[in-house]
């Protein structure tokens, strides 16, 4: 039953192909939509929305009082996510320095990894246990963050890096350490873990020469882009960093503090460790992660979570 004989409903924003919506919006995954009535009588837009809620979207509010956003759920937006990702075509080096993309990588390989948990340990090669999170025909938004040494990493905004201020001297090639950071910086002072969301030109990232047993080495990083690439690939190391495309990254994601997610995932990393990696596992996000989340946003401070790393509603 038409209620308003005559006036029909508009569709003022479907699709977007143009990129002038935020980068975890759902009008990129044709998920949302803006409407108004075809006579854009504002008066009627309070039962639009009702109408719009019956009708069975997830989301409906006045995104601004020339019409109504209307969205569904979506499991696979970064918005959604519970976490954070690499994407398909990350490379990893294995065991015997040959590298292989992440779609195909699978539990039991071995990966170069940090043998500390701050990153500055020597590389070796740990073992792949289990996936946090695996969703192969994902497409989504990513940031890319690329170094002077010329390797660059494609990850989700929230999953976690390491990453320290320096000064790069592109006239001479030299890097210098924060001169407001104190005299007689130790390697392991000012590096910290942060959402790669948060990662600035002009910081410094943790890349690998490909090497076991070498160190670290600080490069500066000279872009910071976002992009959409395909797959969702979380791989949980046993020692809970992994280096990708060159640069070393947590296993982790959503909240801030890396060590706080590794104690948490001890017991499925022992489980794993003394049973054997993860046969075959189903796509999408493991239960264990999963159940972390839900338990995180009840006893910790929203603060402590990336806001693109807890599920709500979405725009």
């Amino acid at each position: 039953m038409n209620m308003w004989p005559g006036v029909k409903l508009r569709v003022t924003e479907g699709w977007d192909e143009d990129g002038h919506h935020s980068e975890d919006s759902l009008h990129y995954e044709g998920r949302a939509v803006d409407i108004t009535t075809s006579d854009r009588d504002r008066n009627k837009y309070a039962m639009l929305a009702r109408l719009a809620v019956e009708a069975g979207f997830d989301w409906v509010y006045y995104e601004s009082k020339a019409h109504i956003h209307c969205s569904v759920k979506s499991e696979h937006s970064v918005a959604a996510k519970t976490g954070g990702c690499f994407s398909g075509d990350a490379q990893v080096v294995l065991e015997g320095g040959v590298t292989k993309p992440m779609r195909d990588l699978r539990p039991g390989d071995r990966v170069l990894s940090s043998s500390a948990t701050e990153g500055l340990g020597p590389f070796i090669y740990s073992p792949v246990l289990s996936f946090l999170d695996r969703q192969p025909n994902v497409t989504s938004v990513f940031y890319t963050i690329g170094t002077v040494a010329g390797h660059s990493i494609t990850l989700t905004a929230a999953h976690l890096i390491y990453v320290t201020d320096c000064v790069w001297n592109e006239t001479y090639g030299d890097l210098y350490l924060d001169p407001a950071q104190e005299v007689g910086f130790s390697r392991d002072r000012g590096l910290r873990i942060v959402f790669a969301s948060e990662v600035q030109p002009g910081q410094c990232v943790l890349t690998s020469g490909g090497k076991v047993g070498s160190q670290a080495a600080f490069s500066p990083v000279t872009f910071v882009r976002a992009q959409r690439s395909m797959g969702f690939y979380a791989p949980l190391t046993e020692h809970g960093s992994i280096v990708v495309n060159g640069v070393l990254a947590s296993c982790y994601a959503a909240v801030d503090s890396h060590r706080l997610a590794h104690w948490a995932l001890a017991p499925l990393r022992l489980f794993y460790t003394l049973l054997g990696p993860s046969g075959s596992q189903t796509d999408g996000l493991h239960w264990y992660p999963w159940l972390l989340q839900r338990l995180g946003t009840m006893l910790l401070d929203t603060e402590h979570f990336h806001p693109w790393g807890v599920d709500r509603g979405q725009s």
